[in-house]
């Protein structure tokens, strides 16, 4: 849909600095409106139509942006946090600055992670009512004992009194010398560690997780951890159908 836009927002809304300090550049001449030199801030730009350069580079602009980040561990997601790198520091090529990860991945939990500024896509992936299914991978200490799929699949109760609704437990392989098991869950809830308190419950205390996939999306095998890509036109239009 066309808009407009005032000068100094359009450039604000894609990073390129303050709305002070925007003003500032306007004023010395330094922004062109298809190829004009323009003095005052408070023009209005047309979205889509106008070319605007900041210092002879075109700012394209962006309504909504999706990447898909292989969060790495170490990373937290959060827009800022005071002690630890927040998964928008790993998206270089931003165009906005008003970007959120859809829901969290502990520091230590690896994986697919959506960042995007699209809320109602958000609120419709995290919402409890849609049972958006998440599938993660783990490794964890111990043998899962016998049964424990079938509790799973009935819905597992947690010893502090959580009812998990029904899950897809398949175990992948189990280390007898390391005493070590590989497993996938599927679960359609994000609860505080859920996962890690699920596994916990069985007697098999989860040390590595990684998330692979959330709803229609799934991890590109391609990216290592801290890569990011934009999702693609198929990925968007699955996402829209949720």
């Amino acid at each position: 849909m066309d808009k407009e836009l005032r000068l100094d927002k359009f450039l604000a809304d894609m990073g390129k600095g303050t709305r002070s300090a925007l003003k500032e550049a306007v004023r010395k001449g330094r922004v062109r409106v298809n190829g004009e030199v323009i003095k005052k801030a408070d023009i209005k730009v047309r979205i889509p139509g106008d070319t605007v350069t900041l210092d002879g580079e075109e700012v394209a602009y962006a309504v909504m942006e999706y990447y898909m980040l292989n969060k790495p561990q170490g990373v937290v997601s959060a827009t800022e946090d005071k002690k630890y790198p927040t998964v928008l520091d790993l998206i270089a090529d931003k165009k906005r600055k008003d970007l959120f990860p859809v829901g969290r991945l502990d520091l230590d939990t690896e994986g697919l992670l959506l960042i995007t500024n699209d809320g109602d896509l958000a609120h419709r992936l995290l919402s409890p009512k849609k049972h958006v299914d998440k599938v993660y991978y783990a490794r964890c200490r111990g043998t899962v004992r016998e049964g424990a799929a079938e509790e799973f699949a009935r819905g597992i109760h947690l010893p502090d009194g959580l009812l998990c609704l029904p899950a897809e437990l398949t175990v992948l392989s189990y280390d007898r010398i390391q005493d070590e098991s590989e497993i996938r869950l599927r679960i359609r809830e994000g609860k505080f560690h859920q996962v890690k308190r699920m596994m916990e419950a069985v007697g098999c205390p989860v040390f590595f997780l990684k998330r692979l996939s959330m709803g229609p999306l799934v991890l590109d095998e391609n990216l290592k951890p801290g890569e990011y890509r934009p999702l693609t036109d198929t990925e968007r239009e699955w996402l829209e159908q949720l």
